[in-house]
């Protein structure tokens, strides 16, 4: 690990995680990956359990990246007072319901306790820093950090300041989750969705458009996600691919041929209605093609191709 990414762990070595569901402890073992103290706050009375099954589960997964796991779990403890968690804290990842008053108030009782160089995070997918900050007695700490879930395995995290987020905040956010192998991007206006989700939800509009309209049934068309443009862009992005559709000419060359009917296309672009005949028919679909194995079984597999993706994306990068 390079000294600047080693210094940054060390500067935020003491870490608090509020919320343990699955997003808080997949942090959790992120975190423990990497050396660091975690603290784990969370008001289940299972939390305990399900948090260090949850890593133990996920061993292999943490191997295959490339992360230590021997005593995984000597520097994880947990506390069900969250000023006594929090208390010390060089980090605070906050991974708690998605309401606004919520997390008001928890940032409000946390600002009051940590030190005012500590770095206070949220993997909300939802509510801006700006909301949230409302009652935080140290806003330009506070900052989301919207991992795309799992986060021990997805490497994204969006790094989406507030209206009072410092700079220095950002680029050690930034820089905090780049030490932890993560691929952090600033989002540089706060928008509702962010930015992944946002492209999550256009592309889903039309998926569901094209089964509701009988056009393609719904194992057919992850087929032909996975078999095309999710390749591609797993590869290269929606930008980069369309400038190499350009030919020599990039963008140029392809906003000249395509733009007029992209325009086109965007403008007659038919409403959806996802009424409850809707949802039913691609539940049923769904339910045809994917209910006879187990989720479990589903969702390994689909870690596991993740997993390749992101091994041999890095062994091409590295041989660059």
């Amino acid at each position: 690990m390079p000294n600047a990414q080693q210094d940054i762990l060390n500067r935020y070595r003491k870490t608090a995680i509020i919320g343990a569901g699955v997003i808080g402890a997949s942090w959790t073992a992120v975190f423990l990956a990497h050396g660091l103290e975690v603290v784990v706050n969370d008001p289940r009375p299972d939390v305990d359990a399900f948090v260090r099954d949850y890593i133990r589960n996920n061993l292999s997964t943490l191997e295959a990246l490339g992360l230590p796991t021997a005593n995984l779990e000597a520097k994880l403890r947990f506390e069900p007072d969250l000023e006594a968690a929090v208390a010390g804290a060089d980090l605070v990842q906050e991974n708690g319901p998605e309401r606004i008053e919520f997390k008001q108030d928890l940032w409000a009782r946390i600002s009051k306790v940590v030190g005012d160089k500590a770095l206070l995070l949220s993997s909300s997918s939802a509510k801006t820093a700006t909301e949230q900050a409302l009652k935080c007695s140290r806003p330009e700490r506070l900052l989301v950090g919207h991992p795309f879930n799992p986060p021990h395995l997805i490497p994204l995290v969006e790094v989406v300041p507030g209206e009072k987020t410092s700079e220095d905040a950002v680029a050690d956010a930034v820089a905090f989750y780049t030490a932890l192998g993560k691929v952090p991007r600033v989002v540089r206006k706060e928008m509702p969705g962010f930015v992944a989700n946002r492209l999550q939800r256009a592309i889903f509009r039309d998926c569901c458009y094209l089964v509701i309209q009988g056009v393609v049934k719904v194992d057919e068309l992850d087929d032909i996600v996975t078999s095309s443009i999710g390749l591609r862009w797993a590869a290269d992005g929606p930008f980069r691919s369309f400038h190499l559709g350009g030919g020599a000419g990039g963008f140029r060359s392809f906003f000249k041929q395509f733009g007029p009917g992209l325009n086109e296309a965007w403008k007659n672009m038919a409403p959806v209605d996802l009424n409850e005949a809707a949802q039913d028919k691609i539940i049923a679909q769904a339910e045809a093609s994917f209910a006879a194995r187990p989720a479990e079984q589903l969702e390994n597999e689909r870690d596991a191709k993740q997993l390749a993706i992101i091994r041999a994306l890095r062994s091409v990068a590295t041989d660059q």
